[in-house]
């Protein structure tokens, strides 16, 4: 299996400049997938669009250190009494 890289981005890194086309089209598309959704089929289509972003990055470093990046700086919730 190759791996493969954008131009200026090194294989196994992170990519966190902006890189998306049209990046308004892509946020009100992003919008309109969860319109008319419950907050649990919401839950549910943002899982499955992360585990298909997921397997088309393929890359195990990469994938950790975007998780890692998007829980940076979020605190537990404390425990409901």
């Amino acid at each position: 299996m190759t791996l493969r890289s954008l131009p200026g981005v090194q294989p196994g890194t992170l990519n966190t400049e902006p890189n998306i086309a049209l990046p308004d089209d892509f946020y009100q598309e992003l919008v309109d997938m969860h319109r008319d959704l419950s907050a649990q089929q919401s839950a549910l289509v943002n899982a499955k669009l992360i585990l298909l972003l997921a397997n088309h990055i393929g890359d195990p470093g990469v994938l950790r250190e975007a998780m890692r990046a998007a829980r940076q700086d979020i605190e537990p919730e404390a425990p409901a009494k």
